[in-house]
């Protein structure tokens, strides 16, 4: 029964994992036919702040709902309604933050003024991501997988429609007022996503004043599990956060032009690593209907059958992962051609595709190692793969070679990142 549940659950995420990863990428296409490829660039130097955010304003909330959902072993509904509040007034903290903050990260980080802007519409976006993170987290824990697979789509569609209609409204008035208003649109997608999870509510869904009412151990317990597991992501982010920042501050004191670290930058984080990754919507749907049943497996005492949904997960993985290479490897100009209308980063994709076979199943393995409980060992793994990616980042920029110093430090951390978590995974479970 748990094996189909587990099968059922990852067939629906696979399903609607790819019909989004379509819908991305018509999102991208729209994106790169109307900004072009220096309006990606931009966007592209805005992202790392805006991932970094996210993962600040979530603080792990949603793994570790899932995961105590999963469990069963209180009050489901007050665990979402007791984390709710406390998700707002960090939203609220850092949108405060961002207002005073804004302009100095533009102009002395990132060293283009007018991204303030952009930067101060990133701190609008993120309640509403919070919220339907939050609420999507309790539909993953009760393992009902439709809820998210149609609001992710009706998601992805009202972004695809917003982008279309505002885009040439707002390039208008600049290319900065057009990124702005790419990631405003981000509000209408996830309002669309909120509405159809509350659709999805059973008729039975009841709320009493008990389920409403914050409830401290509820609190604490989500803390206890959210914080180590978003280390990880935090970390990376952080790491994500100073990379433009890196790359930006040593290229220009080399010589290099701001337009060729703007162009190559959105390249490279634009074009290259969305379509290598492509494959990872089937990589994602896999660790999320891994989480709750690796979760209750394991808190349950039933370590065989843990074992046997983790190598049942790196199976999949790697079945979709390796022929996606194979395709990368050797059609790059005719999918950069099909996609966002250019060949620009075909040497870059030659070099990343062999890599990501790695991290095609590095997602599965943290998330296995987050449900046994392990988030600290995976989040000390990402942390040396971190410091391995900048450490590396810093000298090979100084070593002249533009932004192959990016590319070769991106490969030098999943290495060892995946390997890490391959090597502890087994160690916990005595996988062979």
């Amino acid at each position: 029964m748990k094996k189909n549940k587990f099968i059922k659950s990852t067939i629906i995420l696979i399903i609607g994992g790819f019909i989004t990863k379509v819908l991305g990428m018509l999102i991208k296409i729209v994106m790169t036919r109307l900004v072009g490829t220096e309006g990606i660039g931009l966007y592209m130097m805005i992202s790392p702040t805006f991932m970094l955010l996210i993962t600040i304003a979530q603080l792990g909330f949603p793994i570790a709902i899932s995961k105590l959902v999963a469990e069963d072993k209180g009050n489901n509904k007050n665990i979402v309604f007791s984390i709710i509040p406390v998700s707002i007034f960090i939203n609220i903290i850092i949108i405060i933050l961002l207002i005073f903050f804004s302009s100095f990260l533009a102009t002395n980080l990132l060293k283009d003024p007018n991204l303030k802007i952009p930067l101060l519409c990133v701190g609008l976006v993120l309640p509403f991501i919070s919220i339907s993170s939050i609420l999507r987290s309790y539909f993953f824990g009760k393992q009902k997988m439709i809820p998210h697979v149609i609001s992710n789509i009706t998601e992805d569609i009202i972004r695809l429609i917003s982008l279309i209609i505002g885009i040439p409204i707002f390039i208008k008035q600049g290319l900065y007022s057009a990124v702005s208003f790419i990631i405003l649109s981000n509000i209408f997608s996830e309002i669309t996503s909120i509405i159809v999870l509350f659709i999805f509510l059973p008729k039975s869904f009841t709320i009493s004043k008990q389920d409403i009412v914050p409830n401290k151990t509820n609190i604490k317990n989500v803390f206890s599990i959210s914080l180590p597991s978003t280390g990880s992501r935090l970390m990376g982010n952080v790491a994500y956060f100073f990379e433009p920042i890196i790359i930006t501050n040593i290229l220009l004191h080399l010589g290099y032009t701001n337009n060729y670290i703007i162009t190559e930058y959105g390249v490279i984080n634009g074009y290259v690593m969305p379509l290598v990754s492509l494959p990872s919507f089937f990589t994602a749907a896999i660790s999320q209907a891994l989480l709750p049943v690796v979760s209750n497996c394991y808190s349950r005492g039933e370590y065989k059958n843990t074992r046997k949904r983790i190598k049942q997960a790196l199976f999949f993985s790697l079945l979709i992962g390796i022929p996606s290479t194979l395709v990368f490897l050797i059609f790059p100009e005719s999918l950069l051609k099909l996609i966002y209308n250019t060949t620009e980063g075909v040497t870059y994709i030659k070099v990343l595709a062999p890599l990501f076979i790695l991290h095609y199943i590095q997602a599965p393995l943290t998330s296995s190692l987050q449900a046994m409980g392990k988030a600290k060992c995976a989040m000390f793994g990402t942390l040396v793969g971190i410091i391995i990616k900048t450490s590396s980042l810093i000298i090979l920029l100084n070593l002249k070679i533009g932004l192959w110093g990016l590319v070769f430090a991106t490969v030098l951390s999943t290495i060892y990142i995946t390997l890490h978590h391959i090597y502890y995974t087994k160690k916990y479970l005595n996988i062979n």
